[in-house]
């Protein structure tokens, strides 16, 4: 089942084009890495694919999902770390959309945020301020954020940046459950070009006006085909 796909989707800022032309499909249970080097798009997809930016031409076409179902991890360092909010409070500012943007919440909002805190492991922290905590920790308070957004799809922007290893293969982990378990769609935003770290089932690389759209085992094959023949 097709969640949304993009067809012949051009995206840019003023007179520049960043994308140009992508047509690809996410289906229901889908793990999709984004890859691609600094300026090739892949946060200019995501700001198009949330109605941020309009399309220059082309469209983006929801299926079995409003665009107000889509849960967003940004970059952590995009957040304001001064802002002197709890981690609860951090966390239910996930439901605003469906909220209104009302300063109240439902108890069984309240309920599934605390939820969603203990499914990642962080339930102590609900009392905390969200600036005294670790890179690890802030990750993961965001992730819990954008999932009372959703039930359906996440897109993650660089969710591993500025992480030790442990902490990025935790949070990798932690993806992979949602998508497994709770089979929530994800698109993950990444800069890891590790192979072993391309956790998604598929993989959509945008470079300039060519793309890669489909499985990681293929785009894995011709990265390595690409640097034998280099």
């Amino acid at each position: 089942m097709t969640l949304l796909e993009t067809q012949h989707l051009t995206l840019g800022y003023d007179d520049q084009t960043v994308i140009n032309n992508l047509s690809f499909k996410v289906n229901d249970g889908d793990f999709i890495c984004i890859v691609g080097a600094n300026g090739s798009g892949k946060s200019t997809l995501a700001k198009g694919l949330l109605g941020l930016i309009k399309p220059k031409s082309g469209k983006v076409i929801f299926r079995q999902l409003e665009a107000t179902n889509i849960g967003y991890m940004p970059q952590e360092h995009k957040i304001n770390h001064n802002f002197p909010a709890s981690v609860l409070e951090i966390v239910l500012s996930g439901f605003l959309n469906q909220t209104g943007h009302s300063p109240f919440y439902s108890k069984q909002q309240k309920q599934q945020a605390l939820e969603n805190l203990k499914l990642l492991h962080i339930e102590k922290l609900a009392r905390e301020t969200f600036n005294t905590l670790s890179g690890g920790q802030r990750q993961k308070v965001l992730l819990a954020r954008s999932l009372c957004a959703t039930t359906k799809l996440l897109i993650l922007d660089e969710p591993s940046n500025n992480l030790d290893y442990k902490s990025k293969q935790e949070l990798y982990r932690l993806a992979k459950k949602l998508n497994r378990k709770r089979h929530i769609t994800i698109l993950m935003i990444t800069h890891d070009l590790d192979h072993k770290n391309l956790i998604g089932d598929k993989i959509l690389a945008l470079s300039g006006e060519k793309y890669f759209f489909g499985p990681t085992s293929e785009y894995v094959k011709t990265i390595h085909a690409e640097a034998h023949h280099a």
